[in-house]
């Protein structure tokens, strides 16, 4: 159970930095790589553009990975009690039982709901 919650965690993570990252990302070229254009950048424009794609390339491959490794992690059921296998007759005598338990006497006030109401003159 411990390993599934980590990779559940991590999946997490790396959905909301894809996410993050794609939207910074513009198909035209602008989005954030255009506000960095000074020319006392540390980056360039090409740069970031550069990092900001590889960042989503790896950030997709991380959550195939994981989605694949949580299919091996995942919790299987052992502790899932299996339930018992009734006959006919048993399941026949249990509807019979949960028929007398049940109590069908209207609620107050509904005695006359199945008739139709007089019509006003």
């Amino acid at each position: 159970m411990g390993a599934y919650v980590v990779v559940l965690v991590l999946a997490l993570l790396v959905c909301v930095l894809l996410t993050l990252i794609v939207l910074v990302q513009e198909s035209k070229g602008g989005g954030l790589a255009s506000n960095f254009a000074g020319s006392n950048q540390f980056m360039g424009v090409r740069k970031t553009a550069d990092f900001l794609e590889k960042s989503t390339w790896t950030l997709a491959v991380a959550l195939l990975v994981l989605s694949l490794f949580s299919a091996v992690v995942i919790p299987r059921g052992a502790r899932v009690k299996k339930a018992e296998t009734l006959t006919t007759e048993e399941l026949k005598q249990q509807q019979e039982a949960a028929k007398r338990a049940v109590d069908y006497t209207p609620a107050p006030g509904a005695e006359n709901m199945n008739t139709p109401a007089e019509p006003e003159e």
